[in-house]
């Protein structure tokens, strides 16, 4: 099963949000028994080359890869899609029309725009049936859009509603840094968007720190969850340190 039709099925997925270039990281997270892969190339390097190398390796171990993309940019989802990436996680969907260009930019015609070739390491290098290639990346990529600024949490609904998109995940850090004192409280705002994912039947993704978040992200409705990396590995290595102090 994709990654999508396993999170639509009700699964409790986990996944790691890697942002450091290192296949090592993709494969310690597989053999660990990580759900899925989310390479950031909004914040971290988005150097395609590595990208596949990244797909490449998960690939090995079945273990599908989403990619976080920079805002409104159709020409990296494109090229991830075409390296295997199974999701897409776009940043600032602050409006209905941005979660139709980001539907547009990802999904093959009839449903969008994406350019179609088989000749990519997604469609086995020319190998692929072109009808059962499209059918199958149409059925099984998994889209989540980004709610991070109080104009996205305005047009929640509207966004959550939007045809092609399969979900919405909250930015917590950049929606408090977007927020001023005319705006929602952003744990408030936070509430609204999840109540808006909830009612439109959408999937969740939530990015957390640690397992005792994670367990109650789980509990209050995420079907996905994936730990920031960085942090964990920064908050271990921060403990290595005790018998030294």
């Amino acid at each position: 099963m994709s990654l999508r039709a396993r999170a639509e099925s009700g699964e409790r997925l986990l996944g790691v949000l890697l942002r450091i270039p290192a296949e090592e990281l993709v494969e310690m997270a597989a053999v660990a028994g990580f759900d899925f892969v989310l390479v950031d190339c909004e914040h971290g390097p988005a150097d395609i080359v590595a990208l596949r190398q990244h797909i490449a390796v998960a690939a090995i171990h079945g273990v599908p890869v989403v990619v976080r993309v920079g805002a409104n940019d159709p020409g990296m989802i494109l090229r991830a899609l075409d390296q295997g990436a199974e999701g897409i996680l776009a940043p600032h969907v602050d409006t209905a029309a941005d979660a139709v260009a980001l539907v547009a930019a990802t999904h093959y015609p009839p449903v969008g725009s994406r350019g179609f070739a088989t000749y990519s390491r997604a469609g086995r290098f020319g190998g692929a049936d072109p009808t059962q290639h499209r059918d199958w990346y149409l059925r099984n990529t998994l889209l989540i859009g980004m709610i991070e600024s109080p104009a996205g949490v305005a047009a929640a609904d509207a966004i959550v509603a939007t045809a092609g998109l399969d979900g919405v995940m909250i930015g917590p850090a950049d929606l408090a840094a977007s927020s001023g004192p005319a705006d929602l409280p952003v744990a408030e705002a936070i509430a609204r968007v999840n109540t808006a994912i909830a009612s439109g039947g959408a999937l969740r993704m939530d990015i957390v720190n640690t397992t005792a978040v994670a367990s109650r992200a789980f509990d209050d409705g995420a079907q996905l969850v994936v730990y920031n990396l960085a942090s964990s590995l920064m908050a271990h290595l921060a403990g290595l340190l005790a018998p030294r102090d």
